[in-house]
């Protein structure tokens, strides 16, 4: 009965909310910064490969080919409040930019609520502000992207003080499945209706707020490193960690200027 499920289901009386028309915006604003790396019209395909709410259908060529046909923001429009899709078959899935908006809609919350020191974390999306109970800014830890490392805190890469920022986290190290021996991670990019195959594990992203912060991680996951530290040049307002594996499996790490002046402990 969501919004969005009865968008997905072709109700004809659905309507957008305010919070459903902030993510779509952010949605296309990424999605045409990120030369499509960042796309919400790829549920089909996260369906097909089992990263729904279904178990997994089928994700064989020709068939996750067939459902490229609906993947595309150029397939998606709001027109007032109404989502206007190409064909039925449209299925929207913003998993990579919602927990983002989330946290920075309880951090309104806060705000008008007039709290001026908080943390508010939903699924390792966290934005700041002011100061902890210690009354010093708020140190967040970066997981390192490593098999096995299931529960947060355990394995921490490098630890970034917060000061009135978002950061959150992308990398395929917790969500994913292994058939006959290949290992599938859940970040799917658009264009090829496959999982991401690059050298980035993780993707730490730094922004005034959590949902820009969420749609880049996800973006970058996508267009790999080099790509993305091209895509960076033109970027004002971010600041990224990322983590990944060089010719010989090694971990290495690329951390922008502006960050690297955060990180108070790095491993």
């Amino acid at each position: 009965t969501s919004i969005i499920s009865r968008i997905n289901n072709n109700d004809p009386t659905a309507e957008a909310d305010d919070w459903f028309i902030d993510v779509f915006k952010k949605s296309v604003e990424v999605s045409e910064a990120s030369g499509g790396a960042l796309d919400i019209t790829v549920g089909p395909v996260v369906r097909a490969w089992g990263f729904g709410a279904t178990p997994v259908a089928k994700h064989d060529k020709s068939y996750i080919d067939s459902l490229l046909q609906y993947v595309g923001m150029d397939k998606v429009k709001l027109e007032g409040r109404k989502v206007i899709k190409k064909y039925p078959g449209v299925s929207l899935d913003v998993n990579a930019v919602a927990q983002g908006y989330s946290v920075d809609v309880l951090a309104d919350f806060f705000e008008k609520k007039g709290i001026r020191n908080y943390l508010v974390e939903i699924g390792g999306e966290v934005r700041c502000k002011g100061t902890n109970a210690k009354n010093r800014l708020w140190h967040v830890g970066i997981d390192r992207p490593a098999d096995g490392n299931i529960v947060p805190g355990e394995q921490i890469q490098a630890i970034v003080e917060l000061d009135n920022k978002s950061m959150t986290t992308a990398g395929n190290y917790r969500k994913f499945f292994v058939e006959n021996g290949v290992k599938y991670g859940h970040t799917i990019d658009p264009k090829t209706g496959y999982p991401a195959k690059n050298t980035l594990l993780s993707a730490t992203v730094l922004a005034d707020d959590a949902v820009t912060a969420d749609a880049w991680d996800t973006a970058f996951m996508v267009l790999g490193l080099e790509k993305s530290k091209e895509i960076l040049k033109n970027l004002r307002g971010i600041e990224v960690y990322f983590i990944y594996s060089d010719e010989k499996g090694e971990y290495q790490i690329y951390c922008s200027e502006g960050l690297k002046k955060m990180i108070v402990e790095q491993k």
